[in-house]
């Protein structure tokens, strides 16, 4: 008989590996703050302590390795060359290390001939990550954080099977998340050990096994359906029924038992029942708080495991992002690869993403984003014969309002995303809606219901999906990814066989082993109803890594640059003739490595120190590729699609000249010499002389520096709080005043130094250079703080409502007010090159070369410059900085003042090499007839080495008709899509050395052009 039913308090259930997610940490999927679940009741006392001895029972006979003996190294080394090492004996309870050390363990092991027809697992516990090879392959991860503790060495024990094997693990010295010291965010322990505490070999009891998963589905069943549902009741009286009839002494019990469960399991749904989609899932982290190196042995471990269960599990199906984890598993582990190339052609094993790496969706540029598609996309198809249909990032900061139109011209319709559950003010409304881009394409966008891309199968997590579901009604299907994940580790052989439990099962959810493809196409039959999203999907949390790791940003915005003007000139110098040859496989070489950079732990900046050195060491990589110093004679190259008059720097004597530059073109100067006419520095606090007009407000400071307390809940190196705020601290120690540095001339300039904090210190040029419209402050900070958060402000005379932002290949407005939780929420942001605040007639922009953190709160433009957090990476942003923002004011709206245009000058200046002697003529190689309209990118097609690729986007939001003109020797032009596929039905007629184009606001358009031989 059962004690009599009562409320009571939440408990845990026995079958659960962790406590009640409250907060749940990141390894769970990252879900957010205060991520509920459903209330359990408590069971009555037999069935829980039937399942703690069943537990007991899951191996029977043990027996130990024969003898265990290891090979210890600070590299991460191949198998042929670590089992050639001298071994030296170990043993169970040693301790190894320290982090990030490497040991290779030897494991000679003998199975019992009294273990014939049992299953045999050889079992391994220790606190790093493992991995299992076996005749000279890798077979197996183990990771105790992973629930993978066993390596299944036979089904089946045969007599004619080998009872004497010999096995290697290699072990990581780190665990699933890395080694943080005190919290998983922590910086890593550089000292921490880690401890072999099991190497033995058991008898599995597969049926025993069985008894617990249908055990644990029949009381989560009991406790998470409710009272009011009699489905509860069958299942707790099944429970103990089972209970009653089993003794776990006698195996021969256990098949009664087990039909009293397949009766419950077997009483099939309604039609109207909802579907979730279960995918097999493993999102691993490309870095993190561990370094590039040990993520390709995180793929590894994970995959081949996934491997080992679709060998066992037909049913299994598997989605897997990131191109460049694919390419790291295929140069390192080409037996796995292989494997996984089988499985993906019987598509179980199913790429998704179209991307090189999962990026960051807010600061990497537009071209960039674009090359993620286009690399991510050609590897796809070039190795699996097909390319991705749904763009899958699951776990980034927010998402540029531009990115439907990017995946639209990529070929992808359809995008999944979990992220947006950790929004820290405002619920997002929807779980399943048509999301529109700002130029008017639209995708079918859906978050999985559960909040989470780590899914453990479990009976709560299907409630949960269905009762959290926003579009109940719209929609009958929803997605579940299963799978332990960011550390990598993926799906496990219970939560697979807990949902085979749950596929058809009166009173749950229908659950089927799926694919992405059959997912989205069962939500577009029924996309009818759904709401559609207009614009950017702003994360509400995660705002600091606008700004954290500076030197990270820094650097990609400079390769950003470089790799634009490379092309630019080597396409010139391509369609030239001669011999020339385009550096397709360094460019490649380079863009991947920036992609990888833009990883969404690593160009935010929410890794450790290690991943920040590999970064800044990828990017000097890049930088190699800018020019030199000039000499007698000079070469000026412009690689923007416009003319202009600037002052260039020269060293030594000749001092500075302004140069009148064509468009995309370059002109070659004998001689340059200083320019006598005068002018005056304007005051560095006011900026009257440039609109007729005064830009800052009475009484009030622009360039006004502020340090502000930077402590956040949680999430050190991710977030700042609104309570930072109010915390301001003006910035007014002078270390050296205001002093003029050049006094006329071409260049004027005045400079200073601040005290900032306890430690840091600031000094900074204020340049105005002749025909230039805004005033340079370039700026180097000594950077020494602790949670603190510098940034720079300008009050200005302008009242508007909104303010204007760049984003990729467009722009955006953002309120200025917190009327509403949702403007409140974007009291900081991100923009690109500039941001601006405008009424009719006037308005000011903030520029800068470097810097992504920005907001606008009444009339105060603020840019974020530096923060200091301490975790993962204690050092960070601890450094020399240097970079360099503008203040611009100008009359009428920011497009007819060529704001757009001079952020552009500001971050691409006009390149001074060498050169003999040639003509002083000018050559322009692209015009663009509208401001409108940005020639963003020139390059040599992918597979067409005599054609050339140009991109260009519609920049002020407007419709437009433009002629693009070119001195290139083009024979056909054609418009293709962002994988440069062209549409043979959109051939252009060439007129006059060029071609017109109509744009709709912001679109992307990319034209093949074919060049004469």
């Amino acid at each position: 008989m059962f004690p009599g039913r009562q409320q009571c308090p939440p408990v845990q259930n026995h079958f659960s590996q962790g406590a009640d997610p409250g907060w749940r940490s990141r390894p769970e999927g990252r879900c957010r703050p205060g991520a509920g679940v459903a209330r359990r009741r408590r069971l009555p006392a037999a069935p829980r302590s039937a399942a703690l001895a069943g537990r007991c029972r899951l191996f029977g006979d043990r027996c130990p390795a024969a003898s265990v003996s290891c090979f210890q190294t600070p590299r991460r080394v191949p198998y042929a060359e670590a089992v050639a090492q001298e071994f030296r004996p170990a043993r169970v309870g040693d301790a190894f290390g320290p982090t990030w050390e490497t040991c290779w363990f030897k494991v000679e092991l003998s199975i019992p001939k009294a273990w014939a027809g049992q299953e045999v697992h050889f079992i391994w516990e220790s606190d790093g990550e493992g991995m299992v090879w076996r005749d000279a392959q890798p077979v197996q991860g183990l990771t105790k954080e992973g629930e993978k503790t066993s390596y299944i060495l036979t089904s089946s024990l045969k007599e004619t099977e080998p009872h004497s094997l010999t096995l290697y693990v290699e072990l990581a010295c780190n665990g699933l998340f890395g080694a943080g010291k005190g919290s998983m965010i922590a910086p890593p322990d550089p000292d921490k050990r880690f401890t072999l505490s099991k190497a033995e070999l058991a008898i599995f009891n597969r049926d025993v096994y069985e008894l617990l998963v249908d055990l644990e589905i029949l009381l989560d069943m009991a406790q998470l359906l409710g009272e009011e549902n009699q489905r509860s009741f069958q299942a707790l009286y099944t429970a103990n029924q089972m209970v009653n009839l089993c003794d776990v002494t006698d195996p021969s019990t256990f098949p009664a038992a087990r039909r009293l469960a397949a009766a419950i399991f077997s009483q099939k749904n309604g039609e109207s029942q909802h579907t979730i989609h279960a995918m097999g899932h493993c999102h691993i982290d490309s870095a993190w708080l561990w370094p590039y190196e040990e993520t390709i042995r995180k793929c590894a471990r994970s995959w081949v495991t996934v491997v080992r269960l679709m060998e066992c599990n037909p049913e299994l199906t598997f989605v897997c992002s990131q191109a460049q984890q694919f390419e790291w598993v295929r140069c390192w582990y080409p037996g796995l690869y292989t494997q996984i190339q089988d499985y993906v052609a019987k598509g179980r094993f199913i790429p998704v993403g179209g991307t090189w790496v999962e990026m960051d969706g807010n600061l990497p540029s537009g071209e960039s984003m674009v090359r993620q598609f286009l690399q991510g996309q050609r590897f796809f198809q070039q190795q699996f014969g097909r390319t991705c249909s749904e763009f899958w990032l699951p776990d980034t900061f927010g998402y540029s309002a531009q990115l439907p139109q990017l995946m639209r011209g990529c070929g992808i319709r359809r995008f999944l995303t979990q992220k947006l559950c950790w929004n820290l003010v405002n619920t997002f409304p929807h779980h399943t809606f048509f999301w529109e881009g700002i130029d008017g394409s639209r995708v079918l966008a859906h978050f999985p219901p559960g909040d989470s891309y780590g899914m453990h199968g479990r009976v709560e997590e299907m409630l949960k999906t269905v009762k959290n579901n926003k579009d109940k009604g719209r929609v009958n299907h929803s997605a579940v990814l299963f799978g332990f994940g960011d550390g990598g580790g993926g799906p496990t052989r219970k939560m697979l066989d807990r949902m085979k439990r749950m596929s058809d099962t009166d009173g749950l959810p229908r659950v089927q082993i799926s694919t992405p493809d059959r997912l989205f196409s069962a939500l577009e039959k029924e996309s009818s109803q759904l709401c559609t999203w207009l614009g950017e999907l702003f994360l509400e949390l995660h705002n600091g890594t606008y700004t954290t790791q500076a030197q990270i940003k820094k650097g990609n915005r400079e390769c950003e640059r470089i790799l634009h003007d490379v092309e630019v000139l080597s396409t010139l110098a391509l369609a030239e003739g001669g011999k020339f040859q385009y550096p397709a496989s360094e460019l490649q070489r380079l863009w991947r490595l920036l992609l990888l950079n833009q990883f969404h732990d690593v160009l935010p900046g929410s890794c450790i120190q290690l991943v920040v050195e590999d970064a800044l060491r990828y990017y000097a990589g890049g930088q190699s590729l800018a020019g030199g110093e000039s000499a007698e004679s000079t070469l000026v190259l412009n690689t923007l699609p416009w003319d202009r008059t600037e002052v260039v720097s020269r060293t030594g004597p000749t001092g500075a000249k302004t140069l009148g530059m064509p468009n995309m073109g370059l002109l070659l100067y004998q001689k340059m010499e200083t320019d006598s006419n005068d002018i005056q520095l304007l005051s560095c606090c006011s900026c009257v002389p440039l609109c007729s007009r005064e830009s800052v407000l009475d009484g009030c400071c622009a360039n006004q520096f502020a340090l502000f307390d930077d402590i956040p809940l949680y999430w050190d190196a991710w977030d700042v709080m609104d309570y930072h705020l109010e915390t301001r601290k003006p910035v007014t120690t002078l270390l050296k005043p205001l002093e003029i540095t050049q006094a006329g001339g071409l260049r004027g300039s005045a400079s200073f130094s601040l005290q900032i904090g306890e430690r840091s210190t600031l000094t900074q040029e204020i340049i105005l250079d002749a025909t230039c419209p805004y005033i340079r402050f370039l700026t180097q900070v000594e950077w020494k703080e602790a949670h603190k958060f510098l940034k720079v402000e300008f009050p200005v005379q302008v009242r508007s409502t909104n303010a204007t932002y760049e984003i990729q290949f467009g722009h955006l407005q953002r309120p200025t007010h917190w009327n509403t939780s949702w403007d409140w929420a974007r009291f900081e942001v991100w923009a690109h090159k500039w941001l601006d605040l405008s009424e009719h007639g006037f308005g000011v922009a903030l520029l800068n070369d470097s810097k992504y953190g920005a907001s606008a709160h009444g009339n105060i433009l603020s840019l974020s410059l530096l923060r200091a957090p301490k975790s993962p990476d204690a050092m960070a942003d601890i450094a020399h900085h240097q970079f360099t923002y503008a203040v611009m004011p100008h009359r009428g709206s920011f497009q007819d003042a060529g704001v757009i245009q001079c952020a552009y000058n500001l971050n691409f200046p006009l390149h001074t090499l060498p050169a003999s002697s040639a003509p002083c003529s000018a050559w322009s190689a692209f015009s663009v007839s509208s401001p409108a309209v940005v020639l963003e990118t020139v390059k040599q097609a992918e597979d067409r080495p005599e054609a050339v690729v140009v991109r260009l986007y519609e920049a002020h939001g407007s419709t437009v008709g433009v002629w693009l003109q070119t001195s290139l020797p083009v024979k056909e032009a054609m418009l293709c899509d962002l994988l440069e596929r062209p549409d043979a039905r959109s051939c252009l007629p060439l007129e006059h050395q060029g071609l017109r184009l109509s744009f709709t606001p912001f679109q992307v358009l990319s034209v093949l052009l074919v060049l004469r031989q």
